[in-house]
């Protein structure tokens, strides 16, 4: 089953900012909650398990995560009010409609809905 704002699985970099500060964005946009693994970790479980490295070290490489939502205008709007910047507004693809948004980290990700 979809749920607006969940993901499958994701590992992240937090290198491009601090983990309070992803932590607060992705609460205030997408009401994920978390749990701290030391300084340089925070997991969450949104859909599935994941979580943000903010080791230099150990980052992974930056994806594109695809996030659902069952209502594209108020979560472009949630991602806005919270300091995310939207990067390619909404459009049509094969199967839905989609928009793209960089976090305060400056990971690129994007939310599709049907």
């Amino acid at each position: 089953m979809r749920l607006t704002g969940k993901l499958d699985y994701l590992e992240m970099p937090a290198t491009g900012g601090t983990l309070d500060r992803l932590k607060a964005f992705y609460s205030a946009a997408f009401s994920w909650s978390f749990t701290d693994y030391g300084p340089t970790y925070s997991a969450f479980s949104e859909g599935l398990d994941g979580g943000f490295q903010a080791g230099a070290g150990e980052a992974p490489a930056k994806p594109l995560p695809v996030l659902y939502s069952e209502d594209l205008e108020k979560i472009l709007s949630a991602v806005e009010n919270a300091g995310g910047t939207i990067v390619k507004p909404i459009f049509s693809f094969p199967g839905g409609r989609r928009f793209h948004f960089v976090d305060p980290a400056g990971n690129e990700m994007a939310v599709w809905g049907e």
